[in-house]
C-alpha cells in the first residue's frame, strides 16, 4: 500500500493519543528491569509511556497485526534505553509461540481499539465517514474483507454478525435490504454500505446516539478480524506467559469486549460455586489473580474532551498470584 506522509506524520506517533495511559502506567507500575509486552503496539502511545521507566537490563516486545506497526516501532526503537523487539503477528499466536518457548513476562497490556492510523487511512475501509473500499482487514496480509463478507455471506449469518458483534437491533432489516441490494450490484465501498443501513433503519433511529452505520462497521470489522476469539485466546495466553507478580492490563472499548476480560478476571478469582446449602467449599476453587480495578477505570472528562474517541474506553488490570 502507497502511504501518504503528508496525511499521517510517521515522524512522530502520527498524532495518535492513546487512551488512559496515565492509568495504565500507574497500574502496571513498571520497573527498570521488567520485561514488557504490548500486544497492540499501533503508533506506540502506550509503549512510550512505558518505555521511559525502563533501563538498560529491561526487554520490550511490541505486537502489531498491522504491518504499518514497524515503522512506527523502528523509530521507537531508536528512543529507547531497553531492548526491544517487534513481532507482525496476532497477539494471540504470538503469545503462544512466547509461551511455547518458555518465554515469561512482568508485564502485559492491550489496546483493543482501532488505532487512528487504521480509522484516519480511508483506503483501510474502517471509517463510515470517508468513501473507501470495503476491506476492515487489520493485517492487509490477511484474506478476508468486509467486501467478502457484505456480497457472500448469508442472510442468517449477518443478521447473527450484527446482532451479536454490533448489538444491532435493527440487525434482520439491514441484512434483508442489504441481500436485496447486492443482487441489483455488488458492495464495494463503504458508503454504497453506509446508504443501505440508514435506508433500511426507521427515520428516528438516524438521527440517534452515534453514526447509524456505528455498530454494522464494528460487527463486520470485529468478524473480518475475529477480533473476540482473538481476544479470548490472547488472554489465556497472556496469563499463562506472566510471572508471579506480574501484571495483566486490558483497555476495551465496547461492551463485547469489556465483558470477555470481565468474565476471564471473575473466573480466577477463586470465588466458591458450591451450592449455599454446603457447610464448606468442595469446589475447590482456588485464585490465580488478583483484580486490581474493582470497577473499570474509565477516561476524565478532560480525556473525553480532549479525545473524544476515549469516551467508550474502560481499562481493567489483573496481578498474577505465585
Amino acid at each position: 500500500m502507497q502511504l501518504n506522509d503528508s496525511v499521517w506524520d510517521v515522524s512522530s506517533n502520527g498524532g495518535h493519543q492513546p487512551v488512559l495511559a496515565g492509568e495504565l502506567v500507574e497500574l502496571l507500575d513498571p520497573q527498570p528491569d521488567d520485561t514488557v509486552i504490548d500486544c497492540t503496539f499501533g503508533a506506540g502511545g502506550h509503549a512510550r509511556k512505558i518505555a521511559a521507566l525502563l533501563d538498560e537490563p529491561a526487554v520490550f516486545i511490541g505486537i502489531d497485526r498491522d504491518p504499518e506497526a514497524q515503522r512506527y516501532f523502528d523509530m521507537f526503537e531508536q528512543e529507547q534505553a531497553c531492548r526491544c523487539r517487534f513481532i507482525h503477528s496476532n497477539f494471540a499466536d504470538a503469545l503462544q509461540d512466547m509461551g511455547d518457548n518458555g518465554f515469561q513476562a512482568d508485564l502485559i497490556y492491550l489496546d483493543l481499539g482501532v488505532s487512528s492510523m487504521q480509522l484516519d487511512r480511508p483506503e483501510r475501509g474502517f471509517s463510515y465517514s470517508y468513501n473507501a473500499p470495503l476491506d476492515m482487514r487489520m493485517d492487509p496480509e490477511t484474506s478476508l474483507t468486509a467486501r467478502q463478507v457484505v456480497n457472500g455471506y448469508s442472510y442468517e449469518e449477518l443478521v447473527r454478525i450484527f446482532k451479536d458483534y454490533g448489538e444491532e437491533r435493527y440487525s434482520r432489516q439491514i441484512a434483508r435490504y442489504i441481500c436485496r441490494e447486492r443482487e441489483k450490484r455488488p458492495y464495494e465501498t463503504t458508503l454504497q454500505l453506509v446508504d443501505t443501513v440508514k435506508a433500511a433503519i426507521p427515520t428516528p433511529a438516524r438521527f440517534g446516539a452515534g453514526h447509524p452505520a456505528r455498530r454494522v462497521f464494528q460487527a463486520l470489522r470485529i468478524a473480518v478480524n475475529d477480533e473476540l476469539a482473538s481476544l479470548e485466546r490472547g488472554l489465556d495466553m497472556a496469563l499463562n506467559l506472566l510471572a508471579p507478580g506480574g501484571c495483566l492490563a486490558v483497555i476495551s472499548f465496547h461492551s463485547l469486549e469489556d465483558r470477555i476480560v470481565k468474565r476471564f478476571f471473575n473466573a480466577r478469582v477463586g470465588r466458591c460455586e458450591c451450592p449455599p446449602d454446603l457447610p464448606q467449599c468442595v469446589c475447590g476453587a482456588e485464585a490465580s489473580i488478583k483484580v486490581l480495578t474493582r470497577r473499570p477505570v474509565t477516561p476524565s472528562a478532560d480525556e473525553i474532551g480532549e479525545n473524544p474517541r476515549s469516551q467508550s474506553a474502560k481499562l481493567r488490570a489483573a496481578e498474577k498470584l505465585g
